[in-house]
This record gives structure tokens, C-alpha cells and sequence, in this order.
């Protein structure tokens, strides 16, 4: 009655007929509406099935078929699958470099679709840090504050993420024992250079362990690692017998 009484006040007859109609393709996009809702959620819960099966190449096939969606939880998956992908021993350097800008990109995107996503924050800081391993040393620092912040605005919006409290141990570890020439470059940069500390990048990965335990095999090898930096051979140990010992699901945990 209503639609009715609105057209024609605009000067609109919609006879019984085209009113039916009408109605009925309202009913129908409704339905199409919240079936494509449905659509996103179950391709989220088997990308995230085959993440955790290990299924990198099936989750990277899934994925790429919606890399034109606008829903920010599919393109931060499709950005850490393309990376994933181009982990993989059996990927050429040629795929390898497409698939790092490529991830580079979704996770662009995701950003774009949801500036309060967390997760597009923490792959959006780490597909940039990979890109600069094409572009040379100069623009791997000079994208270094700006990783940094993606990394702690992450952590602000999800504050127990453990993966992404490591990665900023991680920003802090490189930068601690960044040799000398590219402290130099950073000089040229920036103002006031990037510093920190191994006791600093230290305290990262404890956080991380601290929300999520034994959640990450490289968490426990960079534990090692910092401990050996400060001469501390007895934490050093405890760690890097922990890394050695945790069980190898990815090709990342048989490097570690």
C-alpha cells in the first residue's frame, strides 16, 4: 500500500499486475542479497579449512576466483595465499616475484574495503616488506615506518595476535643488528633514523608467546636468536631446542 500510495504521489499507476511483479523482484534481490552473503561465508570457512589442512595451491585456486570481491576478509586471505604460494620450493623465481606483487595488492584492497580490519593491516606490513626485497635495499628502509605502523595498528585492533606482536619482534631484531652501510642509508632517509634493541625486540616475542604459547616455530628460533645476541647461551638453548623439536607443518617450520 505504501509503495503504492508513494508512486502515485510521483505521478506513477502501477496496475495490480506490474505491482506483483514488482514485488516479487524485491523478494527475489533480498534473496540474492543474503545468498551472496552466504556464498562469502562458506568460501571463508574452506579457505580456512584448507589453511589449516596445508592445502597452499587449492587455497590459492579457491581464492584467485575472487580477487574482484569487495569484502575485505577474502582479499587478506587471497594476499597471505599468493604469498604462501610463492614460499613454495616448487614455485619459479618468475611466479614467485608476480605472486609478491600480487599479494602486495589484495592486501591493498582489503585495506581499502576495511581501514578497521586487522588482519589487512598485519598482511598489507608484511607483502610490503617482501616487495622490497625486488626493489633494493634503499626502498625496503624507507618502507620501514610505514610497516611498522600497519604492524601496531594491527595490534591495537586485535590485541591478542600473537602473529603480528612477532613480526614487530621481528622489525625490531632486523633493525638492532642492521649493519652498518644500511645505517647510512637510513640516515638519508629519514630525519630521525629507525633504532632498537635486541633487549627491545626481546620483549616482542615474549609478548607473543605470552598471548598465544608455542603458537609459532620462527617465534621460538628468534627467541633463541636475541637470547644468543645478548650472550645469554643458556636461554639460547631452552629456545632454539624448543624450535628444533616443534612439529614441521609448513615449509616454514622445516626451514626453522
Amino acid at each position: 500500500t505504501q509503495v503504492l500510495r508513494k508512486s502515485l504521489q510521483k505521478g506513477v499507476v502501477l496496475s495490480a499486475g506490474s505491482f506483483l511483479v514488482y514485488e516479487a523482484h524485491k523478494l527475489i534481490s533480498g534473496f540474492a542479497e543474503v545468498h551472496a552473503s552466504f556464498k562469502v561465508e562458506d568460501v571463508i570457512e574452506q579457505a580456512d579449512y584448507l589453511y589449516g589442512s596445508g592445502e597452499t595451491e587449492k587455497l590459492y585456486r579457491l581464492l584467485v576466483q575472487h580477487k574482484n570481491s569487495d569484502d575485505a576478509e577474502l582479499l587478506w586471505r587471497l594476499a597471505r595465499s599468493s604469498r604462501d604460494l610463492a614460499q613454495l620450493g616448487s614455485t619459479s623465481a618468475e611466479e614467485k616475484k608476480q605472486l609478491t606483487y600480487d599479494s602486495l595488492e589484495y592486501a591493498k584492497k582489503a585495506l581499502e574495503k576495511n581501514e578497521s580490519n586487522f588482519a589487512a593491516h598485519k598482511w598489507y606490513g608484511i607483502c610490503l616488506s617482501d616487495v622490497g626485497d625486488y626493489e633494493g635495499i634503499k626502498t625496503k628502509i624507507g618502507n620501514a615506518i610505514i610497516i611498522k605502523e600497519h604492524f601496531q595498528r594491527a595490534v591495537e585492533l586485535n590485541p591478542k595476535d600473537a602473529t603480528t606482536i612477532h613480526l614487530i619482534g621481528v622489525w625490531c631484531y632486523s633493525f638492532a643488528e642492521m649493519p652498518w652501510y644500511q645505517r647510512k642509508i637510513a640516515a638519508t632517509l629519514f630525519a630521525t633514523p629507525p633504532t632498537s634493541t635486541f633487549q627491545e625486540a626481546l620483549r616482542y616475542f615474549h609478548m607473543a608467546e605470552e598471548a598465544d604459547p608455542n603458537f609459532y616455530s620462527k617465534n621460538l628460533l628468534f627467541l633463541g636468536k636475541t637470547y644468543l645476541k645478548l650472550n645469554n647461551k643458556k636461554m639460547a638453548l631452552l629456545w632454539l631446542s624448543k624450535a628444533k623439536e616443534y612439529p614441521a607443518q609448513t615449509e616454514e617450520d622445516k626451514q626453522v
